[in-house]
């Protein structure tokens, strides 16, 4: 069982940064592909960022690419998403995953995702 935790979200204005954290409980998190969603009021969940096991593949949603960075630190259990030149439409709750099955396949799929953490919201004010 892996429990995750976010935090770091905010109100930030348009143009700003914000870096999120997820933390994950469990010795197993350095084997666990881990990716962010996010949802919108009135939308649906959608992927926004992954990053393999070992740290050296990352995948972006086109709409947050050259402007989001996922990273983990394995020896912290924590994986970080940084946010810089937000915009108005970044604003949501922001969800990290684990995808516990060792495979890095359509890790945009948040059905790959076994465990997931509660979201910490992330507001863009103009």
């Amino acid at each position: 069982q892996v429990q995750l935790v976010e935090s770091g979200g905010g109100l930030v204005q348009a143009g700003g940064s914000l870096r999120l954290s997820c933390a994950a409980s469990g010795r197993t998190f350095s084997s666990y592909n881990m990716g962010w969603f996010r949802q919108a009021p009135g939308k649906e969940r959608e992927f926004v960022a992954a990053i393999k096991w070992s740290g050296g593949n990352t995948y972006y949603a086109d709409s947050v690419k050259g402007r989001f960075t996922i990273s983990r630190d394995n020896a912290k259990n924590t994986v970080y998403l940084q946010m810089n030149s937000l915009k108005l439409e970044d604003t949501a709750v922001y969800y990290c995953a684990a995808d516990s099955s060792g495979y890095y396949t359509t890790p945009a799929a948040d059905s790959r995702y076994d465990y997931w953490g509660r979201g910490t919201q992330v507001t863009v004010s103009s």
